[in-house]
């Protein structure tokens, strides 16, 4: 019986992604906004690849994504030349 060949997964292509930064995330990255080379697949992963994932627990829970303009899913797909925004909540008075 023949056995169907598996075939390795191929590496994503990289992708430039405009990210823009508000609160914690502009400190945290020391700038307003930046475009960056990434191979990651949805917010999530880009989340964690920007370093902010093991700083935050739970981001799911309080901070909202954006992509080119409009709230998303933390799982929605990435494509070249989207725009990227992080949202944590902010406190005013």
């Amino acid at each position: 019986m023949l056995q169907p060949v598996r075939r390795s997964a191929e590496p994503p292509d990289p992708m430039q992604i405009r990210l823009v930064h508000y609160a914690l995330f502009r400190d945290a990255r020391g700038r307003d906004a930046e475009t960056v080379t990434t191979t990651a697949a949805t917010p999530r992963a880009l989340f964690d690849e920007l370093g902010f994932g093991a700083a935050l627990a739970s981001p799911e829970s309080w901070i909202r994504v954006a992509v080119n303009d409009d709230f998303a899913a933390w799982d929605a797909r990435l494509a070249d030349g989207d725009t990227v925004v992080f949202i944590a909540p902010t406190a005013g008075g």
